[in-house]
């Protein structure tokens, strides 16, 4: 197999002051051996399923069967990827900063509502079935299921910020960035401690799971252990000077060959004290890119940039 599809969202603007908003979703399907790529797919949410000043993107996705399961911040969709057809479309207003969806056997959405430290599992015609708080309290303990969270433009700070979910032996998993550990749902007395720094993915391939995180690591994990096995050093690995990017988004070939997603780091706003705004730094970080690594070798074996295409943020590599 030889393309990919890289899933994320083209930037608002240039300007610094709109540095941190998406216009819409995008996906782009890219040729490895060609290095060929093209837009299969962009989307803007609809102003009803919107705060005031949304920013739109599409957040990690699984493909399985030749159907692409993406969220945006506040949608779950579901598209033909051959055809770039919408088969399915689910909004409801509990839905808040939507970071993965994927589906299950029994033909339900597991989706990660990272804005109410969520993780949902509805049907395909969207009726809830569960509703997991991923810290194990009541799923409303902090918040008010009476309101229409799609209207939120932030529930930050978050107490978890989950970000992926993923099935192990029939069981439910799902990644805990600010925990820096993947916790399992569906039996409470399961953990995999990861540590260090922030982590995002969770993919299993064969007996391993792999985790990013967010400085450039990827951290492998056996699926009968639950113990970390590697952690490899793609910083090192690269040998940049410049910050590497927001490392997110992984996608094994082999147990030696993986894409792995960089996003060019987005400058922070810091409030003065007389209420005036100033952005600060990493805005001249390594672009938005696709890079492949053989971690067997330790070797960098390409980069692609992504940026001039219009992809200025990848949340996975399908």
């Amino acid at each position: 197999m030889n393309e990919f599809y890289l899933v994320g969202a083209e930037q608002n603007s240039e300007h610094m002051k709109e540095w941190q908003k998406y216009k819409k979703g995008v996906v782009f399907k890219l040729d490895i051996q060609t290095q060929l790529l093209q837009k299969v797919l962009d989307y803007e949410s609809p102003k009803e399923v919107c705060p005031e000043e949304p920013s739109i993107q599409f957040t990690a996705a699984t493909m399985k069967e030749g159907k692409l399961f993406v969220g945006t911040q506040t949608e779950v969709l579901v598209y033909n990827i051959a055809s770039a057809i919408r088969e399915n479309y689910i909004s409801l207003p509990v839905m808040n900063d939507i970071h993965h969806v994927k589906p299950r056997v029994n033909g339900n959405l597991l989706i990660v509502n990272t804005g109410l430290d969520m993780v949902i599992e509805c049907t395909s015609s969207g009726e809830i079935e569960t509703l997991w708080n991923v810290l194990g309290d009541p799923p409303w303990s902090r918040f008010d299921p009476k309101n229409d969270y799609r209207k939120v433009g932030s529930t930050k700070p978050h107490q978890s910020h989950p970000n992926f979910v993923f099935e192990l032996h029939d069981q439910v998993w799902v990644t805990r960035c600010l925990q820096k550990d993947a916790v399992c749902l569906t039996d409470p007395s399961k953990q995999i401690n990861i540590g260090r720094q922030l982590i995002h993915d969770g993919v299993v391939y064969k007996d391993q799971i792999y985790f990013t995180q967010v400085d450039g690591r990827i951290v492998i994990v056996n699926t009968s252990t639950l113990k970390v096995e590697r952690e490899v050093n793609l910083v090192h690995i690269s040998g940049h000077k410049e910050n590497i990017g927001w490392c997110r988004g992984i996608r094994p070939l082999s147990k030696e060959v993986m894409l792995v997603g960089f996003s060019r780091i987005r400058p922070k706003s810091r409030k003065a004290e007389n209420g005036s705004i100033s952005y600060e730094g990493d805005y001249g970080v390594l672009p938005t890119r696709v890079a492949c690594f053989n971690i067997k070798e330790n070797k960098l074996m390409w980069e692609k940039n992504v940026e001039g295409a219009g992809l200025n943020a990848i949340y996975s590599i399908n």
